[in-house]
């Protein structure tokens, strides 16, 4: 039996830490309640592959190190996992070895159970993030790419021939390589 998320006490961002380490399946931590991470789709994470692949080749031998689905990102006492996340080391340590509080570049690639979330409160949440310069949204039902820019600047793509360009790593990929 699971317990649902409000069922459960309100967990502060140490103590989340400590619980998540022991857990076998992978948790949120928003506003102090837990919310259970589900398995993603063949295509969500072909998607995610294609695009994490493409920036490990472009960043290979760089300061930047791409991450994919298991690595947590801290904003203030709440923790996501994003699809694909970035970092570029700058010398400053991370919180812990599960979760990282600086990254570059977050990828959400949609799914019609979070995409609301994923492009309204967790949006929200990133934009707090001082060291994050891109924020994309890929939709694995259709090909359409959204791109808004720490400048405040958003950018919908929807042809194959269209390249999202992410000026902060020096990294463009077109549509057609994202969908294959």
């Amino acid at each position: 039996m699971y317990a649902t998320p409000e069922s459960l006490p309100r967990l502060t961002a140490a103590e989340y830490l400590d619980w998540e380490t022991q857990q076998e399946m992978r948790h949120e931590l928003v506003d102090g309640y837990l919310y259970a991470m589900t398995g993603a789709s063949l295509r969500h994470d072909e998607i995610a592959m294609n695009l994490a692949a493409a920036l490990h080749a472009h960043l290979s031998g760089g300061p930047c190190r791409v991450y994919k689905s298991d690595i947590k990102v801290q904003v203030a006492n709440n923790f996501y996992y994003p699809d694909i996340v970035v970092r570029c080391d700058d010398g400053h340590s991370t919180p812990n070895e599960y979760s990282l509080a600086d990254p570059k570049v977050i990828i959400e690639v949609l799914s019609p159970s979070t995409q609301r979330f994923d492009r309204g409160d967790k949006r929200m949440a990133y934009q707090q993030i001082p060291s994050l310069s891109d924020y994309v949204l890929v939709s694995q039902d259709s090909h359409l790419v959204e791109h808004f820019s720490s400048e405040g600047s958003q950018v919908s793509l929807n042809r194959d021939a269209d390249s999202l360009v992410l000026e902060s790593l020096d990294f463009s990929i077109r549509l057609s390589e994202i969908y294959r």
